[in-house]
């Protein structure tokens, strides 16, 4: 299926697949499941807070009738939490995962987790990373397992430092949220490298949402804040968009078969709106180097062993 036949008011039927989406309790991580469920596939949201997860399951099985949706407690700041929430999925196969939770700190002073790393870095990131560490064994066993990472624009305007990964220089919160988001961004390339190299059947794809604004999003009850999307100078509507369309890239990088691992997924217009497309992957993003010495740097903080189950599932 072209980039131009795609649908995004008609998706195919993903009746029988299990899809789990971290921060799907609300935002954009919240349409990534509604549109996931309105497919017939088993959705999970991978949320830190059961009652917001409540609320969004019942909100999705109001608007999709027959909706299969469930919770697992999963915080991804919290290393045991991550263990234990992939026990909780109870599956012997898992189609897709969409690492989209993230948190986004507006002020000082710079916060840690209980195991001594920088809060943003390290629940956009880190944790990110350790889930699809404990996710590859089911990855592997479906036909076509898929990792999709959310990445953001703001990741475009940044450069990443190795040697202060934890922001522990000059820390500035939107700085410091924009290199976790490109953390990410890289993690899901260099994923995509490895599992290729392992001869895996498992793919990793990258999307962004562009532009998203509470404001043009369709109302649910359930909200999060704008993270920080928007371009300044640009007046809403004409060159962004809500949070359901914001959505869009990574449903199609988790149901398209003609999506291919390693490639970045973002809305056609200036990568701000529209229908997903593919885009060309530039500058830090296309670092191989940086990716690599990123994962090696991320290992060593979590302990976590790479996701690079093969044929085999190992």
């Amino acid at each position: 299926m072209s980039a131009h036949s795609w649908d995004v008011r008609r998706l195919p039927s993903a009746e029988g697949r299990n899809f789990l989406v971290t921060g799907g309790n609300a935002g954009i991580g919240y349409f990534v499941a509604e549109q996931l469920a309105g497919t017939g596939a088993t959705v999970i949201l991978g949320s830190r807070d059961p009652a917001k997860a409540s609320a969004a399951a019942r909100s999705i099985g109001g608007r999709v009738p027959g909706a299969r949706v469930r919770h697992v407690p999963l915080d991804l700041a919290d290393p045991s939490s991550i263990e234990a929430g992939v026990a909780a999925l109870r599956l012997e196969s898992l189609d897709a995962v969409v690492c989209n939770a993230g948190v986004l700190l507006d002020h000082p002073p710079r916060r840690e987790t209980d195991d001594g790393h920088e809060l943003m870095f390290a629940t956009n990131h880190l944790g990110h990373f350790v889930l699809v560490s404990w996710l590859a064994p089911l990855l592997a066993a479906a036909p076509a397992g898929r990792v999709v990472t959310v990445g953001s624009l703001t990741a475009k305007s940044v450069t990443l430092d190795l040697d202060d990964l934890q922001s522990l220089r000059d820390y500035r919160p939107k700085r410091a949220y924009a290199r976790s988001k490109l953390a990410q961004m890289l993690f899901g390339f260099e994923l995509d490298r490895r599992l290729r190299a392992a001869g895996a059947s498992t793919s990793s794809v990258v999307t962004h949402p562009g532009g998203a604004l509470d404001s043009l999003t369709p109302s649910r009850p359930v909200r999060s804040r704008t993270t920080g999307e928007l371009r300044p100078g640009l007046p809403a509507g004409l060159l962004v968009q809500g949070k359901e369309a914001a959505a869009w890239p990574a449903v199609r990088a988790v149901l398209d078969p003609s999506v291919r691992g390693g490639q970045l997924w973002g809305p056609r217009v200036f990568g701000l709106r529209g229908r997903p497309v593919p885009e060309p992957v530039r500058g830090d993003l296309a670092d191989t180097a940086l990716a690599a010495g990123l994962w090696a740097a991320s290992a060593d903080l979590t302990g976590a062993a790479a996701a690079t189950a093969g044929p085999a599932g190992a």
